[in-house]
């Protein structure tokens, strides 16, 4: 039998273009199998997800500014708007990583607060994903602090779309800057069991991945 303690650690993934509403449902029927806390999907589907899970005990997660962290603050306000009219109660959102390697703290803490303040009124959890891959280890830092700043209730590695994934290193230095307070997920690469214990030994406490299935028998 798979572990009890594992499925609510994992949001049941998948995000790309290409994915059909019966690859969706499929989606969710397993995470209703395994028990996973969540499962994250582009927002198109957020619909068909909650109608597909309704009364079981599993989230319905979307992706916000995705996958890029370059739309308009108001676009993503209105992204967000939307998916928690439609049932999506975590929000997992890109922030804008040019501002942030442009030094525009301010604007950067006002476009994740945006998104926080539509996902808190609905109380949906926020998830901020800083793309570690493409920051220095100050700016790793810096986004995790702006973040929990700006009220996030997770911080992110990867959106899984760039040109890395979560590391065990990451996952360290996001646990260490942001205490015990916030949550920290990592995503992008997690295909095997080892992986997934090698994440939550160095601090994560959410995993994203699109194995969740072959994780959860592997375990």
């Amino acid at each position: 039998m798979p572990s009890p303690n594992l499925a609510p650690l994992i949001d049941h993934t998948l995000l790309k273009p290409e994915t059909t509403p019966a690859q969706i449902e499929q989606l969710c029927a397993e995470a209703r199998q395994y028990g996973f806390a969540s499962t994250c999907t582009n927002p198109a589907f957020v619909a068909l997800c909650t109608e597909r899970l309704r009364g079981s005990p599993v989230k319905v997660c979307t992706v916000i500014g995705f996958p890029l962290g370059a739309t308009l603050t108001a676009v993503k306000a209105f992204e967000a708007e939307n998916v928690v009219r439609q049932g999506a109660s975590e929000l997992d959102m890109v922030l804008n990583i040019g501002a942030l390697k442009a030094a525009n703290l301010d604007f950067v803490k006002q476009d994740i607060a945006a998104v926080v303040q539509v996902g808190h009124s609905a109380g949906a959890l926020v998830k901020v994903i800083i793309e570690t891959c493409l920051l220095n280890d100050n700016e790793k830092i810096t986004a995790c602090r702006i973040a929990q700043e700006a009220g996030a209730d997770f911080v992110k590695t990867s959106t899984g779309f760039s040109t890395g994934g979560a590391t065990t290193a990451d996952i360290a230095r996001m646990r260490r800057t942001v205490g015990s307070q916030m949550g920290v997920k990592a995503s992008g690469g997690i295909r095997a069991l080892a992986d997934v214990q090698a994440m939550i030994d160095a601090g994560a406490n959410r995993i994203g991945t699109s194995a969740g299935v072959k994780i959860m028998l592997e375990a």
